[in-house]
């Protein structure tokens, strides 16, 4: 039990910054919707931000989990020595790959930002570029913390950088921008229009990212100890050949992510939402799109730590059970949030403006979505400890097609809630190929009775309340809280033989 409570400890303790920077995303959402109201304005970040997922994934090709398996087979102090020739071996390609592709996009700038449909923002373009390499270095660092086992730098790090992230948001696009505007405090409007230019307008969401992560250099100066740029390519080549076909497996990951947010402007129809852009239909997406990304909480928080954790348990014969048990209370938490959310999308979608509530409609979907992207990753722990890696490259491909086939043929008739559906339908096609593929290689126990139980159980009851609309929050509210208590109290039942002796216990 003293493995499982360690992994509880672990992802409770990622969990603090991985919720704060989610829960910063959702103040943010209704800060930038305040700043920038018209829709399509925030179009272009929708689009950066995809890109930056997808770029993110190959400058650091994989290298995160090549780290953590050739890091883990040299535990202890007296291999110390070792895991920091690995650090280093691994950080100099990454910095490498980082290095010149940030300068490539630099100097091609221009012609990238036309090709993306807008050429009055090589800037942000530019702006881009840095973010990414700056996020790329960072990682291997920040992975560093995680197998050495120092969450708490980790957390600190994470939360000094949301905490500025946040106050920059708020200067530039708030605070200048309203004394530029002559809404307030006129005589610092001089002041103010030093930081503030209303051409670049929602580029300073980009600048305040890039600010906020360009400080990580110096918080975490002590995690680059030991650092040498050092290549020697038969340890590089073994590095590499680990990390590729998991660097492909997470960039069709992010791919299949991402695909809608990339190809909705594209395909949609014109005038397909009357009156209304293709722009405006990407921007009320990707900011509803926000609101659906709270269920990965709970799937970053256990990444973080069940990467190194279960490549450490790697050998244990007991890990096949212990990946079970994780898996069903990771469903089961997962779950709950899911129709904590989906009972309530009337108060949720108080943090975005009226024009963008248009397509609250695919929040529920994109949820579920993700809540099949967290078991997948939950059971694909199989082909990262048996080394087969190729494995979960086929996986996502395969997603990955049925995504851009389904985006291509859903979007002209169903616009963005077509998106939705392409998101869901290849998570849940990847997550039943990965089961089918680890039963025959890496056997596990998952209680597949309980998985869909409560998954159906959920689905059913966000359904059903959605036939029952209470205008009025001060009714709707207690209503929903007391369907979703219903919710809770039932699992409470059904996972008695786990609860009882909690219960009893603290009666006692």
């Amino acid at each position: 039990m003293s493995t499982f409570k360690k992994l509880a400890s672990d992802t409770a303790l990622y969990g603090i910054s991985t919720i704060a920077a989610r829960s910063v995303n959702f103040l943010l959402t209704p800060i930038q919707n305040y700043a920038f109201r018209q829709g399509g304005t925030l179009a272009s970040n929708v689009t950066l931000y995809a890109w930056i997922g997808v770029l993110l994934t190959v400058y650091t090709l994989g290298l995160e989990t090549a780290f953590f398996r050739f890091a883990a087979r040299n535990k202890g102090k007296e291999n110390e020595a070792e895991r920091v020739k690995v650090f280093s071996r691994t950080l100099t390609i990454v910095a490498a790959i980082s290095v010149v592709c940030t300068a490539l996009i630099l100097v091609f700038s221009k012609p990238i930002s036309v090709a993306l449909g807008y050429p009055d923002e090589v800037l942000f373009i530019q702006w881009t570029a840095l973010l990414v390499g700056i996020d790329a270095i960072m990682a291997i660092p920040f992975a560093r913390l995680r197998v050495e086992g120092k969450a708490k730098q980790f957390v600190v790090a994470k939360l000094i950088n949301i905490g500025l992230n946040v106050l920059l948001n708020v200067f530039f696009i708030v605070v200048c921008k309203d004394i530029t505007e002559g809404d307030y405090l006129p005589r610092l409007r001089p002041i103010a229009e030093l930081f503030y230019n209303p051409t670049i307008g929602p580029g300073y969401i980009l600048l305040a990212n890039l600010l906020a992560n360009a400080l990580y250099f110096l918080i975490l100066r002590q995690a680059f100890r030991g650092f040498r740029f050092t290549f020697e390519w038969p340890e590089a080549k073994t590095l590499v050949v680990y990390a590729f076909p998991i660097m492909l497996t997470g960039l069709a990951a992010v791919l299949n992510n991402l695909t809608d947010r990339l190809f909705l402007e594209a395909f949609l129809p014109k005038n397909f939402y009357p009156g209304h852009s293709s722009k405006w239909a990407l921007d009320v997406y990707g900011q509803c799109f926000k609101l659906s990304v709270l269920i990965s909480l709970a799937i970053q928080s256990f990444k973080f730590a069940a990467e190194p954790f279960f490549f450490g348990q790697a050998n244990d014969k007991d890990a096949p059970d212990l990946l079970a048990r994780v898996t069903k209370w990771f469903i089961i938490f997962c779950v709950a949030l899911w129709v904590a959310i989906g009972l309530n999308m009337d108060l949720i979608g108080l943090v975005i403006n009226p024009e963008r509530r248009a397509g609250l409609v695919v929040v529920p979907l994109l949820m579920l979505g993700n809540l099949f992207l967290g078991i997948y990753y939950n059971i694909s722990f199989w082909f990262k400890l048996s080394d087969k890696t190729q494995f979960g490259t086929i996986i996502t491909a395969v997603g990955l097609a049925v995504t851009f086939g389904l985006n291509w043929l859903l979007i002209p008739i169903l616009g963005f809630m077509g998106c939705a559906w392409a998101f869901l339908i290849s998570s849940v096609v990847m997550t039943v190929m990965c089961y089918v593929l680890g039963e025959k290689y890496y056997p596990v126990p998952y209680d597949l009775l309980s998985a869909a139980g409560y998954i159906l159980g959920g689905g059913l009851l966000i359904y059903l309340a959605s036939f029952i609309q209470i205008s009025n929050l001060w009714l709707s509210v207690p209503y929903h809280v007391a369907l979703f208590g219903l919710f809770l109290g039932c699992v409470v039942a059904v996972e008695w033989s786990t609860f009882g002796p909690v219960v009893r216990a603290r009666l006692k």
